[in-house]
């Protein structure tokens, strides 16, 4: 699987593959194919889209130590800025189609509507991860330094989850919400158990010495 991964060919059949959503919606929009409501079509699906991208992102490291496919990693930051990629399309949906791009009614939404705000947040907190996720970025920061900002996405996380949880409360319909909290608890729990581990593995040896 390594070597498979290492293909060249795989980063552009997956950047391809990425776009297929939204080559989708589009067409569903020039075809009338989204339904009574296409506006809200549209935000919903960049909305769930960015969601699926961002569980995808949270899933590679635990995929690569698990089964040992380290190639997974040269992926990560691909998958990353898809995230990023459909959640911008997500925000300027909902400016454009709810707001007509008008920034003090996008601001006096985003001020009455605790969902909104939270979901606004997030997309904030991904602009940072996005801006360096680049090697100059690395190289500028340092390791750690980029790995502690790089943290943040775990925050994201939280925040999309609430956000797409408050948005469901309305219908009372959290069906999918379960779904997506359980992935995630899943991915964040996974990675406090290898923080644990890891954590009384070096008291051991630290009382060894």
């Amino acid at each position: 699987m390594n070597k498979l991964l290492l293909e060249p060919a795989v980063k552009p059949l997956l950047f391809a593959v990425f776009l297929l959503p939204l080559t989708w919606l589009l067409y569903g929009a020039l075809a009338n194919k989204l339904g009574a409501n296409p506006a809200e079509a549209l935000i919903r699906a960049t909305g769930d889209w960015t969601l699926r991208f961002l569980c995808l992102t949270l899933a590679i490291t635990p995929l690569r130590q698990t089964t040992g496919w380290h190639a997974l990693a040269r992926l990560r930051r691909m998958i990353g800025l898809f995230t990023f990629f459909y959640g911008v399309l997500h925000f300027l949906s909902f400016a454009g189609f709810d707001q007509g791009f008008d920034l003090d009614a996008i601001v006096r939404d985003i001020a009455k509507r605790p969902f909104i705000l939270v979901g606004s947040t997030a997309l904030l907190l991904m602009l940072p991860l996005a801006a360096t996720s680049f090697n100059r970025a690395i190289k500028a920061l340092g390791a750690k330094r980029w790995q502690a900002l790089h943290r943040a996405v775990y925050g994201t996380a939280a925040l999309a989850l609430l956000h797409f949880f408050w948005m469901r409360a309305g219908k009372n319909d959290f069906a999918e919400v379960a779904v997506y909290a359980a992935i995630i608890c899943v991915l964040l729990g996974w990675r406090l158990r290898r923080w644990l581990q890891n954590r009384s593995a070096a008291a051991g040896r630290a009382v060894a010495a």
